[in-house]
This record gives C-alpha cells, sequence and structure tokens, in this order.
C-alpha cells in the first residue's frame, strides 16, 4: 500500500495557509493510501525554550489535527516524541550527511539572514527531518514548494546510506499541490505567521471578520471593472467554494460595480461557514482529553511497530547488533 507522510509543527495557532497548503491536501490522503501523520514537536524545540508554552501547543495540535479531519481509524496519527526510534536514526544518518549538504539548506539559511542564534538543532533539522520521512518507508511527502528541499535532501542522504550499507530506505517523492502552492496574507505576501498576515482557522468570529476585512487592496474605484486574478480576495476565496461560486465571484469583478467591501464580506462568510463543523468537533474534542491522549497512545504503539522494523534493518547494516 502507498505510505504517504505529513508533519506539522505545534508552533502555534493554525491559519488557513496552513490548512489549505499542508492540513487539506493531508486529510484528503487518507483516501489513497495509509497516511502517517504526527505532531512535530522535536522540530519545534530548535527555536521554543518555553516548557509549558511548548506542552499546550503540543495539545492544541493534536486536538486541532482531529478536529480538522484526521482519522486515527484510517491513518497513523502519533506524537513524534513519543516514538524514541527517530532520535537513534537521526544519529545513525547524521554520521553519512555530508556538513556542506546542510550548509546549503535554505531553511538554515534563511535563519542566519534573520539573525536566529544558530544552534546544532537548527543546522542539523533536515537529518531529524529525513529520520521522519524514512523511519516509515515513506513513498510520497506531500509539502509546500517552500519544503521540497528538505524532501531533496532526505533523498541526498538515503541514497548516500544505501550505497554504504546495502538498499535499507525506500526513496521518497514530494508532493506539491500546484493550485495552493502558496496561499496569499493579507498583505499580499505568502501567508506565514512570521510575516503577521494570517486568518486564523479557529479563531473568534469577530477577529476572523476584522482580519479578513484588513485585506489589502488597490484604489481601483467601485464602478470599474476588476482583475479577479490579481486579487488577494478572490485567490483566497476560490479555494473555499466550489467552482459556480467562484466564477460567480471572478463575473461580479469584471463586471465593475462590485466593491473590494462587498468581496471581503462574501470571502468572510465563505471561510467562516467553510470551518463551522470543525470548530464544533474542536469544541468536542477539548472537552474530552482521555479520548484525545488515547487516540495519540494507541497511534504511538502503530508507528512504533513500523519504526522498530525499519530501525532493525539499520542497526544490523550498520553493525551495532551482532549476529
Amino acid at each position: 500500500m502507498l505510505r504517504i507522510l505529513s508533519g506539522i509543527k505545534p508552533s502555534g495557532t493554525l491559519h488557513i495557509g496552513n490548512y489549505l497548503g499542508m492540513i487539506r491536501p493531508m486529510v484528503e490522503s487518507q483516501e489513497r493510501g495509509l497516511l502517517f501523520c504526527f505532531i512535530a514537536n522535536l522540530h519545534s524545540l530548535t527555536t521554543l525554550f518555553d516548557g509549558p508554552r511548548m506542552a499546550q501547543n503540543t495539545l492544541n495540535a493534536l486536538i486541532d489535527m482531529m478536529a480538522l479531519g484526521i482519522d486515527p481509524q484510517r491513518s497513523v496519527f502519533w506524537l513524534q516524541s513519543d516514538v524514541p526510534e527517530v532520535a537513534e536514526l537521526t544519529w545513525y544518518l547524521g554520521n553519512v550527511t555530508p556538513v556542506g549538504l546542510l550548509e546549503r539548506c535554505h531553511a538554515y539559511k534563511d535563519a542566519q539572514a534573520k539573525g536566529v542564534p544558530a544552534n546544532h538543532g537548527l543546522f542539523s533539522y533536515p537529518v531529524l527531518m529525513a529520520a521522519d520521512i524514512l523511519l516509515y518507508q515513506s513513498n510520497i511527502v506531500p509539502v509546500g514548494r517552500d519544503q521540497k528541499q528538505h524532501v531533496e535532501v532526505t533523498r541526498d542522504i538515503a541514497v548516500k546510506f544505501n550505497s554504504a550499507y546495502g538498499e535499507v530506505f525506500t526513496l521518497p517523492e514530494p508532493e506539491i499541490a500546484e493550485s495552493v502552492a502558496v496561499i496569499p496574507g493579507v498583505d499580499g505576501q505568502k501567508m506565514s505567521k512570521s510575516y503577521g498576515n494570517t486568518v486564523e482557522i479557529f479563531g473568534e468570529e469577530k477577529a476572523v471578520r476584522k482580519r479578513i476585512m484588513s485585506i489589502v487592496t488597490d484604489p481601483t474605484p467601485v464602478e470599474a471593472p476588476k482583475d479577479p486574478d490579481k486579487s488577494v480576495i478572490y485567490s483566497i476565496y476560490k479555494l473555499f467554494v466550489d467552482e459556480s461560486r467562484a466564477q460567480a465571484m471572478a463575473e461580479r469583478f469584471r463586471a465593475g460595480g462590485y466593491g473590494y467591501g462587498e468581496a471581503k464580506k462574501e470571502l468572510f462568510e465563505a471561510v467562516w461557514g467553510y470551518f463551522e463543523p470543525f470548530r464544533r468537533r474542536r469544541s468536542e474534542l477539548a472537552d474530552n482529553l482521555d479520548y484525545v491522549n488515547e487516540v495519540r497512545k494507541t497511534g504511538a504503539d502503530k508507528a512504533r511497530e513500523v519504526a522498530s522494523a525499519t530501525l532493525k534493518r539499520v542497526r544490523e547494516a550498520v553493525g551495532v547488533i551482532c549476529s
């Protein structure tokens, strides 16, 4: 069966860019193969040094992902730190990973450019990510365009390991959904918490409305025709509605007499209505943490069964197990 792997860092409040770019494709993956989905809390430790906040973010992420459609009956869903095999594999992979390969990684170079203090975790982040992917013999890794390099690095590391020790690892392929490769934020840039331009998934109604109404637009007057393909409003709207509703908005833009304020109101109604069932589900899960923790434990047990089998092969290959 096709194995699809994806993870998400518990780095704070989820926004609609996270959902469209990663979470919705992840949920849809449950229909075409076995999805391995994890909360990447170990990755967050490279930049977050607040234990209580880390714990709360992690719990929120578990609840959020289940609320948004990750089904523990159809997928393997776990917390990264509950599978210690990933740390051991990271060490084995680190010993075949060239320093130059890590120095060329965009995430590390970007962090340096932004003045983020360099630490070993930040530098070796791609090795841990490679361990996440290779431990489960993943075939497909859905990623955003800006994350494609991490899968390419994983392939490079796997090739080096396989060349040294034999064919142990499956070589994964990155998968990018072109239609949602880049989600614009309220300022027109890529939606990102670091830019402060996001729209929260589970925010309060008033706050979400205010955020959407703040989307930057050009000074074209209400009566003038407008190009929908150049509008942030339309770019987001068409990702939440069916084709007929998207086409109807596009026609109103082109016809003129349709203001950006009215378009923003339509966008808010579409986004708010879309996430209504997810908000209800999240509330139910938050009131039943025993169930959430049961899902976490069961998922970790399933993940460890697969991880242990891979790690046994790795140990035998590198010679730390003597027969």
